[in-house]
C-alpha cells in the first residue's frame, strides 16, 4: 500500500545520497543530480534539464539536458516574459502537468531551486530543473516536490560550507543554545522509566528530543518527542530550536495531538521556505492501567515497541508525511498498549543508517536484536549499549550523522 510518509522519506534519503559528493559550484551539483536521477532505476524519469537565471537580462539559460526531451540548443535563452511558468514557480515551487500528444502520454515537471531572487516586483528562482516521465502519478508529483526541496537544501549547504570559516563564533553560540534545549537524560512517569541521549555529529545538529508535560496541572500524560531536521549544521540547529520552542508553547494549550502536529507542520512550512524537511515522532504516555500510548509519526524512523510477554517487536509506522513538505497535511493518531516489562525505543536515522567501512547500514534488524537481547536492562544501560554498538559498527565508515535515542521501559509488576 502506498504510504506518503514512507515514500517521501525514502525519496529524500535517496536524493540526499546523490547529493553527498563535494561540489564546487551550484551548477555542477544540479547537473550531477539531474544526470543521476535520469540514469537511476529508482526513478522512472526519461529526461531532464537544468535552467539558470541570468539576472542581468531576466532570461533563463539552458545549461544541461539529457534523455528523451524535445531537443534545444545548449545555451538557449528564454526571457521570463515568454516563460510564464518560471514566474509561477515563485508561488508554487513545483509545477507538474500531463502532456498527451502523438508520442503518447507523459508527465512533465518544472521545479525552482535555490533562494528566490527579487527582480522588480517578481521573485524568481536562480535555477530550475525539469523532468519528463512516462509514469504520471501522485508519486511523480510528490517526488518532484521532494527533489526541489532537497536540491535547494543541498545548495544552501554548499554555500554554508564555503563560508564556514566565518561561522565559528555563531556555532559556539548555537551550541550554547542547543545545550540548553536538551532535558535531563533520565526521567520517570508513573511506572515508566525513561532515558534519552542526543549526540550531534558536529558542533551543532538537527536532532532534538524532549519530555513534554501538557500543563502544570495535568499529571496524567507525558509527551515524548524526537525529531530530525534534514539540513545540516547551523541551519539544522536553527530548525531544532524552532521545533523545540513551538512544541513547548503549543503543548500548553493544544490538547489534541492531530491539531498539535498539523499546527507545527504549518509553522515549519511557513517559516522555512527552503529547508522545510523535519521528521518527527510524538508519543504520549498515559497513566491508564492498560499502558495506553498514543502516537503520531510524521515521516520519522518507526519507533520500536518490544513486547515482553512474547519477545516480539512492532514498528510504529508513519501516520503522516514529513513536516513542512506540504502546507495542508493530515496526521493520524494511533495507539499501542505497553504492558509491564515492555520497551519503547525512539531514535533518529543516525542510529540505523550508521555505516561500516563497506557502506553497510547498521539497520533496524540489528537494533531490534540488541533491544531484544538486553530488554531487561535499565533504559540508561540499554541506551549506552546501543550507542556503543553503533560506534563500534561504524568505526571507519564514510557516513555519520547526529544520533538520538530514547528508551522507555514500563517496570515489571512486583511479585
Amino acid at each position: 500500500m502506498y504510504s506518503p510518509g514512507l515514500h517521501q522519506r525514502s525519496t529524500y534519503k535517496l536524493i540526499d545520497s546523490l547529493l553527498s559528493h563535494d561540489f564546487r559550484r551550484p551548477l555542477d551539483l544540479l547537473i550531477s543530480l539531474v544526470h543521476d536521477i535520469v540514469e537511476s532505476s529508482n526513478f522512472e524519469m526519461t529526461g531532464g534539464r537544468v535552467w539558470e537565471l541570468d539576472v542581468e537580462t531576466d532570461t533563463y539559460v539552458l545549461r544541461h539536458q539529457e534523455g528523451e526531451m524535445e531537443f534545444l540548443d545548449m545555451g538557449t535563452r528564454r526571457h521570463v516574459d515568454d516563460f510564464p511558468a518560471m514566474v509561477e514557480l515563485a508561488t508554487k515551487r513545483t509545477l507538474v502537468t500531463r502532456v498527451d500528444d502523438e508520442r503518447g502520454s507523459r508527465g512533465y515537471s518544472l521545479t525552482g531551486v535555490g533562494d528566490l531572487v527579487k527582480r522588480g516586483a517578481r521573485p524568481l528562482y536562480p535555477f530550475a530543473i525539469a523532468f519528463t516521465t512516462h509514469d504520471y502519478s501522485e508519486e511523480f508529483a510528490e517526488t518532484m516536490i521532494v527533489v526541489g526541496s532537497a536540491a535547494t537544501t543541498a545548495l544552501r549547504n554548499l554555500h554554508a560550507r564555503q563560508r564556514e570559516h566565518r561561522l565559528n563564533k555563531d556555532l559556539d553560540q548555537a551550541w550554547e543554545l542547543q545545550r540548553g534545549l536538551v532535558p535531563d537524560h533520565s526521567t520517570t512517569f508513573g511506572d515508566y522509566d525513561i532515558y534519552g541521549v542526543s549526540l550531534p555529529e558536529s558542533v551543532v545538529g538537527g536532532d532534538y528530543f524532549d519530555y513534554l508535560h501538557p500543563s502544570d496541572d495535568d499529571n496524567d500524560r507525558l509527551g515524548l518527542v524526537v525529531s530530525d531536521a534534514a539540513s545540516k549544521g547551523l541551519p539544522a540547529a536553527v530548525q531544532a530550536l524552532f521545533v523545540s520552542g513551538a512544541l513547548r508553547m503549543a503543548i500548553s494549550f493544544q490538547t489534541r495531538i492531530t491539531s498539535l502536529i498539523q499546527r507545527l507542520n504549518w509553522l515549519i512550512y511557513d517559516t522555512f521556505p527552503n529547508e522545510r524537511f523535519v521528521s518527527l515522532c510524538y508519543c504520549e504516555l498515559t497513566t491508564s492501567a492498560n499502558g495506553l500510548v498514543l502516537y503520531a509519526n510524521a515521516g520519522h524512523c518507526p519507533p520500536i515497541h518490544y513486547i515482553a510477554a512474547t519477545g516480539d517487536t512492532e514498528l510504529l509506522l508513519p501516520t503522516g508525511g514529513i513536516l513542512g513538505i506540504i502546507e495542508e497535511q493530515h496526521f493520524g493518531v494511533e495507539n499501542i498498549n505497553m504492558r509491564p516489562g515492555d520497551l519503547l525505543v525512539l531514535y533518529t536515522d543516525g542510529i540505523t543508517e550508521a555505516q561500516d567501512r563497506a557502506g553497510k547500514l547498521y539497520g533496524e534488524e540489528r537494533l531490534k536484536e540488541i533491544i531484544s537481547r538486553h530488554h531487561d536492562e535499565s533504559p540508561g544501560d540499554l541506551v549506552r549499549r546501543v550507542l556503543d554498538d553503533v560506534q563500534k559498527f561504524s568505526t571507519g565508515g564514510a557516513y555519520s550523522d547526529d544520533k538520538t535515542i530514547i528508551v522507555v521501559r514500563r517496570r515489571p509488576a512486583a511479585h
